[in-house]
């Protein structure tokens, strides 16, 4: 609810991001974000450190080889999701309360559709992907049965992330950090149990993780159910509404496309570790694991990013805008040096936690070299995109994205990496990458911005006249 220039917030766990200081803000939205982004990677953490250790290489390299491709299988609709974070922290900020409610409704009856559209395909098109993937016989059969239970679980993820999307937009973090701390609880336990008394192997981990999910899909949507603001959950009402979902998918699809295709790429770097056997597999497995807490951490960051500016994009605070895209990029490059430059220095301790085999431990430091110090440059490179999509600027940034990461990524695996096989030549691909594309990426968002701050004037002209 707006009352004069100021939002005011109806519960505690709101953040009204359009006034005020805005760094304390920021950490105080990032941080839980941040916190349930690596509870959420936990999930397949926990899968990998009980398989790795009670279940052999065989199996932790069949948990892993399922990552890139599940990503890819995830990241359109996933992306989807940021469309209704923008629009909802639109209509939140400018007080728009029935666009808010047809917001909601909207996005949680597209999560469910997804859901199961994604449960069928997983469950249909899992061992052929695979098997595309050159993943090897002794491994495949663990591979496609761990990736068939996964996907069972889909609609509880796509619920819940579509949910947590909503409470993003008002500034609510902390509430999902709850959910998916009781849920990351639940599967650490259902691991041990499963896999250690139970013998279950890869089964074991996919049903525990299918569980968690559906623990934390019901908690947020009892949230969304039970509060007394603008954003509650009728299951009544739900009702896809075009008009919403248009303006959901302008911002969502472009934002999901860049992240199937970018992980497309992945799937192609999958292929080519698995050519290196399954010692390389299980350490890219381990390593990989590692990158993702990485993501998540800077990640929360940008969505920080997309989340207030949206909202100030929506009341016309432009300068604030540009304050907020400041700090963001301090906090960017402090989080991503900080942590990155840990993992690498405590690398061979940490990796002894997924497995106490010397060979996979070497080619996961191998990986790490050069996508840990360096993680800045990728950090740098997801923020000014997420500036432009909560603006409403999403199709642009995704091809600049997919020209200079994808593009990169290919003539790297395809042209440089045939002639000079090793672990570290095909690595070197992730920062050369993420330097092409912060450079394509800034001078998109300077071009953008003074388009957005010359019409902003123009409207304030003929208002005015």
């Amino acid at each position: 609810m707006i009352m004069g220039d100021e939002i005011v917030k109806k519960n505690k766990y709101e953040i009204d991001m359009c006034n005020g200081s805005i760094m304390d803000k920021l950490i105080s939205f990032s941080l839980p974000l941040m916190l349930s982004g690596i509870l959420q990677l936990m999930f397949n953490a926990v899968d990998i450190v009980v398989v790795g250790r009670f279940s052999g290489s065989e199996a932790l390299a069949a948990v892993g080889s399922t990552t890139a491709l599940i990503n890819v299988f995830t990241n359109l609709f996933i992306g989807i999701s940021l469309g209704a974070n923008v629009l909802a922290a639109r209509f939140f900020a400018s007080g728009k309360e029935e666009e808010m409610s047809e917001t909601v409704h909207t996005s949680i009856l597209l999560a469910l559709v997804s859901g199961v559209i994604m449960a069928f395909l997983g469950v249909l098109f899992a061992r052929i992907c695979l098997e595309l993937m050159d993943t090897p016989d002794d491994v495949i059969d663990l591979s496609t049965l761990y990736m068939r239970i996964y996907f069972l679980g889909m609609p509880f993820f796509m619920l819940y992330n579509y949910g947590a999307a909503i409470l993003r937009a008002v500034g609510d973090t902390k509430r999902p950090l709850m959910f998916l701390l009781v849920s990351g609880c639940t599967n650490a336990a259902l691991n041990l149990l499963l896999v250690i008394k139970f013998d279950m192997d890869v089964a074991g981990v996919g049903i525990a993780t299918v569980i968690s999910q559906m623990i934390s899909c019901v908690l947020v949507l009892r949230c969304l159910h039970n509060t007394d603001s603008s954003y509650r959950l009728y299951f009544s009402k739900l009702k896809i509404k075009k008009e919403y979902m248009l303006q959901i998918f302008q911002v969502g699809i472009p934002a999901g496309i860049q992240s199937t295709v970018i992980n497309l790429s992945n799937v192609l770097l999958q292929s080519s570790v698995n050519s290196f056997g399954s010692t390389a597999m299980a350490g890219y497995t381990a390593a990989n694991n590692l990158f993702g807490f990485l993501y998540v951490s800077v990640n929360s960051v940008t969505q920080a990013c997309m989340s207030f500016t949206s909202q100030n994009y929506g009341v016309g605070k432009l300068k604030r805008m540009d304050r907020v895209l400041r700090d963001c990029i301090i906090l960017t490059v402090s989080v991503s040096l900080v942590i990155g430059v840990g993992v690498y220095v405590f690398g061979p301790e940490i990796l002894q936690i997924y497995t106490t085999d010397p060979d996979v431990i070497q080619c996961a430091m191998e990986i790490l070299l050069y996508t840990t110090v360096t993680y800045f440059c990728c950090g740098l490179m997801d923020l000014f995109p997420g500036a432009l999509r909560g603006m409403g600027h999403s199709a642009v940034p995704m091809i600049l994205s997919v020209i200079g990461t994808v593009g990169t990524r290919i003539f790297w695996i395809y042209c440089i990496f045939p002639n000079h096989r090793s672990l570290s030549i095909l690595f070197i691909s992730y920062p050369a990458s993420w330097i092409l594309t912060i450079i394509m990426q800034v001078i998109c968002f300077y071009f953008v911005r003074r388009h957005v701050h010359r019409t902003h004037k123009d409207t304030e002209s003929l208002a005015e006249a």
